[in-house]
């Protein structure tokens, strides 16, 4: 029976990571209650906390879920968890929804428990540096039952502009663990703007497109490398043939991490003999291009005029 039970969660978890929902909207299926050893117990429902290095999951490293041992409600994935060297398993973030925080008993730190059934986990500390979250879930192993389900993709979005719009698209949603790639406007100052706006009206806005791609398949740095290489980054104020500040060379970035991750690919052009045009500001309101702008070249069945591949790096 619990053969059957297993591969229907896992068949079902499967089907739901083949929907295009975003990362907050997925979550995988709960697995059944452990039986709890005497520790378990101790652990989980009077709050102790097992010794510094001996838990199993203090260096596991192999992909998945963490549940809660005592309901087993999904509470951590693996592309969280990471090597502090503290002696208890480590995490940056949990499972939205699916962790509490409460004041400890001690009066100072900060309790984590599983928000279904109260069960202890460990607690949280903050301002580390261990990550770019700078937050860790100091977790017990024992309040702990890792499956290596299938992973819950990991949705990032990114913010390019490289001239027209539509040939941007058209490879950047070539590249694999892409999921989708948006025409829209950034970077001005007129709410939802119009095609005609940003055109011929000086409404700061620039071409751009949106990127949701998938973290656990391909990192940001790839497709911002893609990037450069389908447009031509030293051009300053167009694009090709299209000419105006609508379709300058830009990227914004969402956080510290991105903007590093682009400066150092422009420091690597910049030592190729590229004399780099792009911009680099911090991301603000993205709005959609109207649907006729949409996937035009797919649409159209066109190649792109004033795009393509060259090799920078």
């Amino acid at each position: 029976m619990k053969t059957i039970i297993s591969i229907k969660v896992i068949m079902i978890t499967i089907l739901l990571l083949m929907t295009p929902l975003s990362a907050k909207e997925l979550k995988p299926l709960p697995i059944e209650p452990q039986t709890l050893t005497s520790f378990e117990k101790r652990v989980l429902k009077d709050k102790a906390t097992e010794r510094p290095f001996t838990g199993i999951y203090n260096k596991f490293d192999k992909k998945g879920t963490y549940f809660c041992k005592q309901c087993g409600e999904p509470l951590f994935t693996s592309n969280d968890k990471f090597k502090s060297h503290c002696g208890w398993p480590s995490f940056d973030d949990s499972i939205e929804g699916q962790v509490k925080k409460i004041p400890d008993a001690d009066g100072h730190r900060v309790e984590i428990v599983c928000a279904k059934c109260d069960g202890h986990l460990g607690h949280i500390f903050k301002g580390e540096g261990y990550t770019a979250k700078n937050q860790r879930f100091c977790v017990n192993s024992a309040s702990l039952q890792h499956k290596a389900l299938p992973e819950l993709p990991n949705f990032q979005t990114a913010y390019f502009a490289g001239g027209c719009f539509w040939g941007v698209e058209y490879y950047l949603e070539a590249i694999k663990g892409v999921q989708s790639v948006v025409s829209g406007y950034m970077g001005g100052f007129t709410k939802n703007p119009s095609y005609q706006e940003v055109s011929y009206k000086n409404t700061g806005h620039i071409e751009s497109v949106k990127v949701v791609y998938d973290a656990n398949v391909v990192s940001y740095e790839t497709v911002a490398r893609t990037f450069f290489e389908i447009h031509d980054p030293t051009q300053v104020n167009r694009q090709g043939p299209d000419r105006g500040l609508q379709y300058r060379s830009a990227i914004f970035y969402n956080n510290a991490a991105e903007k590093l991750i682009i400066n150092n690919l422009i420091k690597e052009l910049k030592e190729n003999g590229y004399k780099v045009a792009t911009e680099l500001h911090k991301a603000v309101t993205f709005y959609d291009a109207e649907e006729y702008h949409q996937d035009y070249y797919k649409r159209h069945k066109k190649q792109p005029y004033c795009h393509g591949y060259v090799k920078r790096f």
